[in-house]
């Protein structure tokens, strides 16, 4: 066995792996259909209720007296 090959089935192996992991982890297909729109709904009035923060504007330069 050459350092290709080797090198080509250990990529095939690690890449099953990174498949699989995909699969588990994932979403299920119901919730990609289905997204919930619950979260969404209830985060909102929150969000109207505070007052947004002003963006900064940058730094504050002072004039400083030469004594």
């Amino acid at each position: 066995m050459n350092s290709q090959s080797t090198a080509g089935f250990l990529g095939a192996v690690v890449a099953a792996i990174v498949l699989a992991a995909a699969f588990i982890y994932g979403p299920s297909p119901s919730q990609i259909r289905n997204p919930a729109k619950s979260a969404t709904v209830q985060a909102a009035p929150a969000a109207e209720a505070a007052p947004a923060a002003p963006a900064p504007r940058g730094p504050v330069i002072r004039e400083v007296p030469n004594n």
